[in-house]
């Protein structure tokens, strides 16, 4: 024998159906039921009993049952509503009885009744009617019959119209306009709604035109809504809005609304904000590799039941729908994820062209943001050692927010910056909503710019979608990018300081050696630059010798500053101890190696003049040829002998090159910036415009010999040179013995 434990589950489980039979009983039965309570009002009305009074369920349902079935023998007005006794003339035994049925377009019709009380909680009544004329009641079956036919034809046809326009649909808007037309046309429904998946609940994607207007809700978020009760309940459910109570109508607090199930009696609660645009209707959960993907609302403007037969054939439809929405909605999530992913592109691009990032350029920032999510921005103020925050809110303006900021980002800061999200009934959404500002969103931390700590808050209103990944990770990288450019610029001006001490302690300048006129020039390609990585120098030596150098150190700013002026300063040292240019070149390359933590490389030229002998020992390190121009045939020489660069690789080999000067003769030294340098369309100016323009401007006065240079570059790249470019000429004025030297002997 069963168990006492297994037969009071039996009897639970028995008590949960009954509802749920009742309901199904009365949607099958051809007769036409009423149910009704003690007072003898209308609970629920089945689709016959409305197509035999030729009311609708909302005119049957709350009424009272007196008020259509009564014994016209007892009645003694014309108007059986305005007179009639005070119960009903029925015993709810079972028996059957013969009485009148009121008719929607006037007068009555002789009906067979039953009446008899449901054994469940409360006081519940069931009437089962049907014509007492055989002849009527086959006529209604009949014409009952045509109307189901007819009904189902059309259902068919629209189905129909459906499949044909979705396949392989490659628009997603049809999707999401078209066949919900067609959907809502087919159902002969007020409207359809849908709503798809996203990272926290479902949003919605499709309207129908008619419900232009209405108010719809546009999120339901996980777990607290019509989500909720048709994923569990697996399949399409009937739903009527139930109206509000007076009481919830009286207090103005109107939090939830009720749905009852037709299926099962059973009435389910939702927060208000979901509450559909219907009076009725078919909620339809599509499904997708076990996921429900999508929630489709058919629904009609009058209260009434359903078909059982329309939630089967809307289940078949989403059905035949989840494969296209499934890539609909992977398209959509691309097409946000790529927009964002833009958006934070066009952001960084901005704030990279910025030089520095004043507060106007956060605003501009700050609006992007806003725009990319849809959402707003209320700016938090943190004052130093205060536990609480100023919190900019709208329409309320500067109000104290008693939470810590360093509390709500604790453990989410990440490069220097914490995105945090939060819902309504998290502190700051019920700090928020008791200011009267129902928001949800994130906390937004971009930690100190400029002395100053700037923090957010990123909201949407409470029934709008919540900010997902994509959105979180979107606001993430923009407040890396503000902090990063704010550090780049922190780092520019102290580089500017750290150049203008270079510049002024380390400036490039040539020595005066008798016997040589040397001039140098420096233009940076850039106005903000201070120092850059070319150099040059004449050394003044014994013996009527000098060191000449000319070079170029990869990258900009400091550290090749730095490092440019570290190279002049070894090649001294190395110049004095009378070591041939190969030789300090290859001990210079050791010294990089180990002096920079940067990959840094130079290109140079380093030339040994001796006066007395009219010779120049040279080794070009990765350097465009020097140009020599002979005083008495005005010819041009290359010194073409080539090594590598310097500080690249350990062990390279360097050689020194050789060639006679004579008076006269000058020595034209020069950056590649020279010959890289381009015109508006792009045409470099090369080594033969190079040659071209030191052979014409040779023939002018040498002192302005490297001005001259300088305008030609100008003129050529329209003011914009690339790179920076640095040029030395050095003439010969005196070769060979000193003339005093010569008178004494």
């Amino acid at each position: 024998m069963p168990s006492q434990h297994a037969l009071a589950k039996v009897e639970h489980l028995g008590r949960a159906a009954a509802p749920g039979m009742l309901a199904a009983l009365m949607s099958l039965t051809t007769d036409a039921v009423l149910a009704f309570d003690g007072a003898y009002r209308i609970l629920t009305a089945n689709p016959q009993a409305e197509a035999l009074t030729g009311f609708a369920a909302d005119e049957l349902v709350g009424s009272d049952v007196c008020d259509f079935l009564f014994d016209s023998r007892l009645v003694h007005t014309a108007d059986p509503a305005e007179e009639r006794p005070c119960q009903l003339p029925l015993s709810p035994d079972g028996s059957l009885t013969q009485l009148s049925l009121r008719l929607a377009q006037g007068g009555s019709a002789l009906v067979a009744a039953r009446c008899d009380r449901v054994v469940a909680p409360g006081e519940t009544y069931l009437v089962v009617m049907r014509p007492a004329d055989a002849s009527l009641s086959a006529e209604r079956e009949h014409d009952r019959l045509l109307e189901e036919l007819s009904l189902a034809n059309r259902r068919l046809s629209g189905t129909l119209r459906i499949v044909l326009e979705t396949i392989d649909v490659q628009d997603v808007d049809v999707l999401f306009s078209e066949v919900l037309e067609q959907i809502a046309d087919t159902m002969e429904a007020l409207g359809t709604l849908l709503y798809l998946a996203e990272a926290d609940g479902f949003r919605l994607r499709g309207v129908t035109r008619s419900l232009e207007g209405a108010r719809v809700p546009q999120f339901m978020a996980y777990g607290e809504g019509l989500e909720t009760i048709a994923t569990r309940a697996g399949s399409a459910l009937r739903l009527r809005l139930v109206p509000p109570s007076e009481r919830s109508l009286r207090s103005g607090s109107l939090s939830y609304r009720e749905l009852i199930d037709d299926d099962t009696g059973v009435t389910r609660r939702i927060p208000a904000r979901q509450a559909p645009p219907f009076a009725s209707l078919v909620c339809v959960p599509v499904w997708f590799g076990g996921h429900v993907i999508a929630i489709m609302e058919v629904g009609w403007a009058e209260a009434r039941p359903t078909r059982r037969d329309d939630a089967r054939l809307l289940d078949s439809v989403a059905q035949y729908l989840s494969i296209e929405l499934a890539a609909a909605l992977t398209a959509m999530r691309t097409e946000r994820t790529q927009r964002l992913d833009a958006a934070a592109a066009k952001l960084h691009a901005a704030l990279e062209d910025a030089s520095e990032l004043a507060e106007g350029d956060l605003s501009v920032a700050a609006k992007s943001v806003s725009e990319a999510l849809a959402a707003d921005i209320v700016t938090i103020r943190c004052a130093p050692h205060q536990s609480g925050c100023i919190v900019a809110l709208p329409d309320a303006g500067d109000t104290d927010m008693p939470l810590s900021l360093d509390d709500l980002v604790s453990g989410h800061v990440e490069m220097g910056v914490a995105v945090v999200a939060f819902g309504a009934t998290s502190p700051v959404g019920r700090w928020l909503a008791g200011q009267g500002q129902h928001l949800q969103g994130a906390i937004v931390d971009v930690g100190e710019l400029g002395g100053r700590r700037h923090a957010c808050l990123v909201v949407r209103p409470v029934e709008a979608e919540p900010l997902d990944d994509v959105d979180l990770n979107f606001l993430r990288r923009a407040c890396i990018d503000i902090r990063e450019t704010v550090a780049a610029g922190e780092r520019r001006s102290k580089d500017t300081r750290i150049a203008q001490a270079l510049q002024s302690g380390m400036r490039n300048s040539l020595q005066h050696v008798e016997g040589i006129t040397g001039h140098g020039l420096y233009s940076s390609a850039t106005a903000s630059a201070m120092v850059g990585g070319d150099f040059y120098d004449l050394i003044r030596l014994p013996n009527r010798k000098a060191c000449v150098i000319l070079g170029d150190v990869s990258g900009k700013g400091v550290e090749a500053a730095s490092v440019s002026a570290a190279v002049k300063t070894a090649i001294g040292a190395y110049a004095w101890e009378g070591l041939p240019p190969s030789r300090m070149v290859r001990l210079l390359n050791d010294f990089l190696l180990g002096f920079s933590r940067l990959e840094t490389f130079a290109t140079m030229f380093a030339g040994m003049v001796d006066l007395r002998r009219g010779t120049l020992a040279y080794c070009s390190a990765g350097h465009p040829p020097a140009l020599l121009l002979r005083a008495g045939t005005n010819e041009m020489e290359t010194l073409d002998e080539q090594s590598g660069v310097v500080g690249a690789f350990r062990g390279m080999p360097y050689h020194d090159g050789h060639v006679s000067v004579g008076e006269g003769d000058r020595l034209f030294l020069y950056t590649d910036g020279v010959t890289e340098a381009r015109d508006p369309s792009g045409a470099f100016f090369g080594e033969q415009g190079l040659h071209d323009a030191v052979m014409e401007e040779a023939t002018g006065d040498f002192d302005g010999l490297l001005d001259r240079m300088l305008s030609r570059l100008d003129a050529f790249t329209d003011r914009h040179l690339d790179d920076d470019v640095a040029m030395v000429a050095l003439r010969f004025d005196r070769v060979g013995a000193s003339r005093r030297r010569s008178r004494q002997g």
